[in-house]
């Protein structure tokens, strides 16, 4: 799973006299009907193999071939986003698979090209699951439905409760504070990793995990600053994989995410009324696409559209036009307008917010809208 820790790793990375090759492929089905990417990707390669200087080409021709091969044979891999990043002088490898789509580039340079990936952590949310016990703490990750175990927290002194007889009966008490104690000391000791984690790879999120009792002691020392981030619990058993962990607490990220779906569609109508950065139905996005103006573009999954699309310049529309009034080119029937707009807005490195649920606010506004730049 991506992280700030492994951009910081690869930013590292020794450079030495070679060349880096960064292919970012949009391979989401909805926008490749018939495995299109295969195409997008072998002109970018004919495109690199004519426009590079001769020595240059002769240093990545390698990283090129295997990047064509391993798309061809890992088709059943991908996701909908695609990036990777090879440097056979160095032999460095990387590859990412994502469940979102991502703009099609293919970059050759004497450093990766991470900008992508960094707009990546940065735009969609990242979520941290702490499974905490009176001895012993897990953390996970969870981004784009991938969950990752990033660390553990142990406590070997932390003493267990046993049956005392005799003498030792009337020290009960004092031993059940000492074992409180301990915990105390293991829990603090999780909060400070914690909060230092979350720091370095810019959590925004958090779910507790655990028995009702550890994670209500947990939640009695957290900071107000993590204390924030938290939007739900979960019972979880301390041993559990991380399947079974994400298993648990989807429903928790879903109702979360399906309420900041609402906000978005709410912030997206008031500023269309308002005329501030936003324009809502299919006419007004298309136009605004075609001015490049689209920061977000966002729509309702099961929106379907017929329309007209030039054959050479792209411009997309819902009216009947031949010739394409920008270019003059021949104007295409097509019935996937919504599917193209989608493809054009990644084209050009905006973000595609496409929502699970019917949103009836959006939906009587035509199912789609976009944030502008500007």
């Amino acid at each position: 799973m991506l992280s700030r820790s492994e951009l910081k790793e690869i930013a590292s990375v020794e450079k030495k006299d070679g060349y880096f090759v960064s292919l970012y492929l949009n391979v989401d089905p909805r926008f490749n009907k018939k495995g299109d990417y295969v195409v997008h990707l072998k002109n970018m390669l004919k495109n690199a193999a004519e426009s590079l200087d001769k020595d240059i080409y002769k240093k990545v021709k390698d990283d090129l071939g295997k990047i064509d091969k391993f798309v061809l044979t890992n088709k059943r891999m991908f996701k909908k986003g695609l990036a990777v990043l090879s440097s056979s002088a160095i032999s460095f490898w990387r590859e990412y698979h994502f469940g979102i789509p991502v703009k099609n580039e293919l970059i050759v340079d004497k450093t990766p090209y991470m900008k992508p990936l960094i707009d990546i952590l940065d735009n969609y949310q990242r979520y941290a699951v702490l499974l905490v016990g009176k001895e012993s703490a897990r953390i996970f990750v969870i981004h784009l439905r991938e969950i990752v175990e990033y660390g553990e927290v142990h406590t070997a002194d932390v003493p267990g409760k046993h049956k005392k007889g005799g003498w030792a009966a009337l020290a009960q008490n004092h031993y059940e504070r000492h074992i409180d104690y301990h915990v105390g000391m293991h829990l603090k000791e999780v909060i400070e990793k914690l909060d230092s984690f979350l720091g370095g790879e810019y959590i925004g999120r958090l779910i507790l995990g655990g028995s009702d009792e550890a994670v209500s002691m947990v939640t009695g020392m957290l900071p107000k600053t993590i204390l924030d981030k938290v939007i739900g619990t979960v019972k979880v058993e301390m041993f559990a994989k991380g399947p079974e962990v994400l298993a648990k607490v989807e429903p928790i990220v879903i109702e979360y995410e399906k309420n900041k779906e609402k906000e978005t569609v709410d912030a997206l109508v008031t500023g269309a009324m308002k005329n501030k950065n936003a324009v809502l139905g299919l006419e007004d996005v298309l136009h605004a696409l075609h001015q490049q103006k689209v920061m977000k573009l966002v729509f309702l999954k099961e929106l379907k559209a017929s329309g007209y699309s030039c054959n050479s310049c792209g411009y997309l529309t819902v009216q009947k036009a031949d010739p394409c009034p920008y270019c003059k080119g021949e104007m295409d029937m097509v019935d996937y307008l919504i599917d193209l707009a989608g493809e054009k807005a990644i084209g050009q490195g905006a973000r595609v917010d496409v929502l699970t649920e019917d949103n009836e606010k959006l939906r009587e506004a035509g199912g789609i809208g976009a944030f502008l730049r500007f």
